[in-house]
């Protein structure tokens, strides 16, 4: 059955709490923001997440998942299924530039690299907000009908390089099972909507994400003599041009979207010295895992193909990371209803798939599992033209953290009450 759309016993001890916590919550975040850490470092935030989680009184605390992830179980009053609530906690190597009064100044090195370290998109923000759901369950626990599974986790951005993390090994370690976990939430703030705005979609709604290497190998000469070798330049050039009519020519655009783009070509350290290798990296973005695979098979056929009619030879790696997030269409028929209820009809809508990606989708091959966006841009600036997650000026309005206190756990105990036996 659907969630209630009419007031439900829980929603006035929601909406106090959440009005009590939010000056918490708020202060969480700017700690966060103010302190980020990249994946599988997050050691100072889990501390912190873990401390609360213990002065609540939770049955149960994990730490170290998934190297610095953080499980905590609450067991409520009555007896009822298992319903998992989910947060990731790294920020991304970005060196921020809002002028904010606890802007980062964070910097630390990444793959071998100095880099800044800024929360560019928003998981400081989830982080406080699911704390901030644990604060509020945690004071009507004896009221809830079954168990909630809290996973702060780490490296969703992918962990560094040589290293294991996310979603997937969070998994591995359990953190689904004891108790088993029956379906699973989580949200993510986005500056494309404006504050309080809520956008799903049942079934696909974000993309899977692969990365691939191209190492176009020639032969070095003289620039002056292009003749006495063979340019990896120009056949990478080609390659580039020839990846592009993928999806313009060999992918059925009317059926879904997908996108092949190459991000980085390196090669040459001289003006006049034609190098004898190139290297190119990208990412390939699609919907369903038919296209995927299709799209693989394309760019290694294309790239060793344009190289060997220029002389060239090329190595074509590609690994996969994240799966297409999927919202289960039965329970996004199921949570639509509880978000209209708590924040309004008006606020909440179906969106267009997105071709950004996220581990959340780990957890819904496992079980049942809804992922929503809420927005966070203020009211009196354009969501159209607001800096995108990821960017240094990515800013997050702070009254979008009460929507997500409330909404998060009225699903939970929505959920909870309708499953409960």
């Amino acid at each position: 059955m659907n969630a209630p759309t009419s007031p439900f016993p829980f929603d006035a001890a929601v909406a106090a709490a959440a009005n009590e916590i939010e000056p918490r919550v708020i202060a969480w975040r700017r700690d966060f923001h103010e302190n980020p850490e990249l994946g599988n470092r997050e050691v100072r935030t889990a501390k912190i997440v873990a401390d609360h989680l213990r002065a609540l009184g939770f049955d149960e605390v994990r730490e170290k998942v998934a190297h610095t992830g953080v499980v905590g179980i609450l067991k409520g009053g009555r007896p009822g299924p298992v319903v998992a609530l989910r947060a990731d906690m790294d920020a991304l190597p970005v060196t921020e530039e809002v002028d904010v009064p606890f802007k980062s100044k964070v910097r630390t090195e990444w793959n071998g690299m100095s880099c800044g370290v800024m929360h560019a998109c928003g998981h400081d923000a989830h982080t406080s907000i699911l704390m901030g759901v644990a604060e509020v369950l945690a004071k009507m626990r004896a009221q809830i009908p079954g168990t909630v599974t809290f996973l702060f986790q780490p490296a969703e951005e992918t962990p560094p390089i040589g290293e294991e993390g996310g979603a997937k090994m969070m998994i591995e370690q359990g953190c689904l099972a004891n108790p088993k976990v029956d379906a699973v939430f989580g949200l993510h703030i986005t500056s494309i909507h404006t504050t309080g705005k809520i956008g799903y979609r049942s079934g696909p709604l974000m993309a899977s994400a692969d990365d691939f290497r191209i190492f176009v190998r020639g032969t070095q000469t003289h620039a002056a003599m292009p003749w006495r070798g063979v340019d990896p330049i120009v056949v990478g050039a080609q390659i580039v041009t020839g990846l592009q009519t993928i999806v313009s020519r060999q992918m059925n655009i009317a059926k879904e979207p997908s996108i092949v783009t190459v991000g980085v070509f390196h090669g040459g350290v001289r003006h006049n010295i034609i190098p004898d290798e190139v290297k190119m990296e990208g990412t390939i973005r699609t919907f369903n895992e038919e296209q995927r695979e299709e799209i693989h098979v394309h760019v290694k056929r294309i790239s060793e193909m344009i190289a060997a009619a220029g002389g060239a030879t090329a190595k074509v790696h590609i690994h996969k990371w994240y799966d297409v997030t999927v919202n289960d269409p039965a329970l996004t028929e199921w949570s639509v209803p509880t978000l209209t209820r708590i924040a309004g009809e008006a606020n909440v809508g179906v969106i267009d798939k997105v071709c950004g990606a996220e581990d959340f989708s780990f957890y819904q091959k496992v079980v049942p599992g809804f992922f929503y966006f809420l927005g966070c841009t203020p009211p009196d600036k354009d969501a159209r033209t607001a800096a995108p997650n990821h960017s240094p000026r990515f800013y997050a309005d702070e009254d979008c953290l009460k929507v997500g206190v409330k909404t998060l756990s009225a699903l939970a105990l929505d959920w909870l009450s309708a499953n409960a036996k």
